[in-house]
């Protein structure tokens, strides 16, 4: 694929919208200032390089690639709700909605990754709730029940419930979450998105086969990373 045709597949995430606008029109007050306000351009050519890459990096944090997942069978399949590296495989006891022993797969996001979350399955959303907490590193184990989060609780049209639930991090400071009990979802749409690196968690049946492995990167809505039974 050439690389015109990738770029049009790249477009900004509604989410960025203001930050960027507003980003933009203060480092150009800012940059104009030292212009137009000082006779040595020396400050004013170091600040619109700074500005520049800091821009960028904006850009970079608020992109949404659009994508399908390119597969007309969906039934039974788990994928990756979000991009990143997958941080934790194993059992673990679920205490808020399921109240037993529940398989999570736990993906981490960094600040140069996608931040958009795509729902890991096709479904009914049972239900939709935020908690709020602390701010501790996302990739440290009690995040997934201390730090701030929202869960979704998905039923598949096998009946087969599934959680996912967006935590933030240390530097994230806001969860957005689209999902609305009763609404049918699909693993094609947006389920949320995070601002600044964080991480997503699925919590799945015990005896589901598991695709991925410690360390793996994923990509949202595109990796395959299990299938119920």
């Amino acid at each position: 694929m050439s690389r015109l045709k990738k770029l049009k597949k790249i477009r900004i995430h509604r989410e960025g919208t203001h930050t960027l606008a507003g980003s933009l029109l203060l480092l150009l007050v800012v940059n104009s200032a030292l212009y137009f306000g000082l006779e040595c351009k020396l400050p004013f050519y170091i600040v619109a390089v700074v500005s520049i890459v800091l821009y960028g990096m904006l850009v970079n944090f608020f992109r949404c690639p659009i994508r399908l997942f390119g597969q007309e069978d969906t039934e039974k399949i788990v994928v990756a709700p979000a991009d990143g590296r997958i941080v934790v495989i194993e059992e673990v006891d679920e205490n808020e909605y399921f109240h037993d022993r529940r398989l999570m797969i736990s993906i981490f996001m960094s600040v140069i990754n996608v931040h958009a979350n795509w729902y890991p399955v096709d479904g009914t959303v049972k239900k939709v709730a935020h908690h709020n907490g602390k701010f501790m590193k996302a990739w440290l184990p009690k995040a997934s029940t201390d730090n701030e989060r929202s869960t979704v609780v998905i039923e598949t049209p096998e009946g087969v419930e599934v959680m996912a639930r967006q935590i933030a991090g240390a530097m994230a400071r806001r969860i957005v979450t689209y999902a609305e009990p009763g609404e049918d979802c699909y693993i094609d749409e947006h389920m949320g998105f995070i601002k600044f690196g964080s991480r997503v968690d699925v919590y799945l049946p015990l005896g589901t086969e598991v695709f991925v492995k410690m360390g793996q990167t994923t990509t949202g809505n595109q990796t395959v990373i299990a299938k119920l039974k």
